[in-house]
């Protein structure tokens, strides 16, 4: 029998490695090699708890090189063959996963204390069990169906099986919704107090798991586009928070110190989230906003611009300001936007982009995908330090964003009132690449399309950066 000593030991450079990781991840240049620590961290706590469950019985070689196996196998199909696009979906099932794997856990834990007999006298020890317990699954069910859905929303769909038919999945939340969620929570919160108060009926655990399953899919189903790289990192936070109290449930320090610091980090994300948009956390998760409410209707016309008249305004430029948006995910005109860039560059021009924080369907969405086509990371900028920047801008080149660059935000009306927006309008030059004119996930009609010193590329991203660089190259 190995010391206990060993185990904490390696416990303990795995949340060294974690914290160091965190710590890289703090600047885009570090970040690569902050994500390689955290995932060696991941790593040795795994085998750590293998090594330990396999000294202890529990487990034999079989299943240990078996569960690696297709774990790694999974992980690595999924983040090799998925396109940038997909990240944001990525990132939420992987949030999911946590979530879920937690509540299983807490699940097997409890199930098997009861079959062996092994529930704790009346007292602190039995509170405090079966308390992390029904909050461990409580907070991984609504993890894992709350991510699913996000994913499945920010997919814009999901295919139905057999019949390989592509259903929208809706954005939905009645006045009466919230009321409901409410319910579901005191109810789960209530059968988790009835679990301690009679803990071998197993009725109050299944009832733990379908309420607070379907508070997960109730809790996401009304929250729109606009708001769900919020939703996206509170959920990444609910993940950690699950995996602590797992932790607690089954005496695993690593898992108590990293679903601490997963849990702290993403409240933290998910707090700065909102501030950049101006919203509370209450408002996110109870005011349908982003894709729910009315849309503006389309009243007005703008003569689109072609590729040769853009190219001659940019010939000359001093500086030029590009503004990535969704639009540029879903085209993947990322690496045309850098060709562009080296264009520009090439001539004298100077060039930043300007990243507002909840551009894109996750946090730094913009800043992964520009960074996937090598753009310096010095020349990406946050909103609050590049908005100075734009009434010495000779030209804005906005691609496929729409909410972030919205002047209404500043009329204090609508449901952008008071959203903090790139100063886009102050540039001399407007140039806009979008496929239309309308309207984005909150619904509003943007009046910096319609300026007369905008000039409008309509079409797909990629093809119209192609076709700009091609008319630069020619000039």
């Amino acid at each position: 029998m190995v010391n206990d000593a060993v185990w904490d030991i390696g416990y303990l450079v795995a949340a060294a490695l974690f914290i160091l990781g965190i710590k890289q991840l703090s600047s885009p240049r570090t970040a690569p090699q902050g994500n390689r620590m955290g995932a060696m961290g991941m790593f040795l706590a795994v085998l750590v708890t293998l090594a330990r469950m396999y000294s202890e019985g529990i487990v034999g070689w079989e299943l240990i090189v078996g569960g690696l196996a297709i774990g790694i196998l999974i992980g690595a199909l999924m983040a090799t063959r998925v396109e940038m696009t997909g990240m944001p979906e990525l990132v939420a099932l992987f949030n999911g996963f946590g979530g879920g794997a937690s509540a299983l856990v807490a699940l097997s834990e409890v199930l098997g204390r009861l079959q062996e007999g092994d529930v704790p006298e009346a007292g602190v020890e039995l509170y405090a069990i079966w308390v992390a317990i029904g909050l461990s699954g409580l907070v991984g069910w609504i993890t894992l169906t709350g991510s699913l859905v996000a994913m499945m929303k920010l997919k814009g769909g999901f295919v139905v099986p057999l019949s390989k038919k592509w259903v929208r999945f809706p954005t939905w939340g009645p006045p009466w919704l919230n009321a409901v969620k409410i319910l579901l929570l005191a109810g789960s919160l209530y059968l988790i107090w009835m679990t301690i108060n009679d803990p071998t009926n197993t009725d109050y655990i299944w009832g733990i798991v379908g309420l607070s399953s379907l508070l997960g899919i109730l809790f996401v189903m009304p929250i729109g586009g606009a708001d769900m790289p919020v939703v996206v990192s509170l959920l990444n936070s609910l993940s950690g928070i699950a995996a602590a109290f797992t932790g607690f449930v089954i005496g695993n320090n690593v898992l108590i110190i990293a679903g601490s610091m997963v849990g702290a980090a993403g409240l933290i994300l998910t707090f700065i989230m909102c501030k950049a948009m101006n919203r509370t956390l209450p408002d996110v998760l109870f005011k349908a906003f982003g894709g729910s409410g009315e849309k503006d209707q389309l009243t007005r016309t703008k003569v689109g611009s072609d590729p040769e008249e853009v190219a001659m305004v940019l010939d000359g430029a001093q500086k030029v300001i590009v503004i990535p948006g969704y639009g540029m995910a879903v085209s993947q005109s990322q690496h045309a936007v850098k060709e562009f860039a080296d264009m520009m560059e090439s001539e004298g021009c100077e060039i930043a982009y300007a990243i507002h924080p909840v551009a894109g369907r996750m946090p730094g969405h913009m800043n992964v995908l520009l960074a996937e086509a090598n753009v310096p990371y010095e020349q990406l900028i946050e909103m609050e330090d590049i908005n100075s920047e734009f009434p010495d801008c000779d030209v804005a080149l906005v691609i496929g964003a729409n909410d972030t660059t919205n002047p209404a935000a500043r009329t204090g009306e609508g449901p952008l009132a008071g959203m903090p927006i790139l100063d886009v309008d102050k540039a001399r030059v407007v140039v806009i690449i979008k496929r239309s004119l309308s309207v984005g996930y909150a619904g509003v009609d943007n009046d910096l399309f319609y300026m007369d010193k905008t000039m409008m590329l309509f079409g797909d991203g990629k093809k119209m950066m192609n076709e700009l660089n091609s008319a630069l190259k020619d000039l």
